[in-house]
């Protein structure tokens, strides 16, 4: 095995764990063990490096894998462009804009669900939860073609 297809993996292995710990621990313990508002503002903090993260270990993982080129490597390889995109959506384009909805709820804890910001916070939040998963299965599917 290649020193290239083992960063390759490493990146990948990662980027997943990384984002399976973030999505479903440190989120979840933050939400059970702080009010909305402050668990929201902490996990918000938080996104902009979890991003980056992702975008990094997935780059090394994409020239890793072009340098490397071992076997699937043309399927790993769209599947790794795929989740980078995914990726650079949430960062560069749903983030940014569900923060800037955020700034304009005064409380979560106090505002009706059905406001106007609220409800397409909650339609952000739903994008960026189909992101996540998708990046994580994306990474899953990587690490058996590997």
């Amino acid at each position: 095995m290649s020193f290239f297809s083992v960063l390759c993996r490493l990146a990948v292995a990662l980027w997943v764990g990384g984002a399976a710990l973030f999505t479903f621990v440190l989120t979840p313990t933050i939400f059970r063990t702080e009010t909305r508002d402050v668990a929201g503002r902490i996990v918000g903090y938080l996104f902009p490096g979890y991003f980056r993260w992702g975008l990094a270990c997935g780059a090394v993982a994409l020239l890793a894998l072009l340098l490397a080129r071992g076997k699937n490597w043309m399927p790993a390889a769209v599947l790794l462009v795929v989740m980078l995109t995914v990726t650079a959506f949430q960062a560069f384009h749903v983030e940014p804009k569900a923060a800037l909805i955020k700034q304009q709820i005064p409380s979560f804890e106090t505002t009706p669900k059905d406001h106007p910001m609220r409800r397409e916070f909650s339609k952000l939040h739903g994008i960026s939860a189909v992101c996540n998963l998708s990046v994580i299965a994306g990474g899953v599917v990587l690490i058996v073609l590997l």
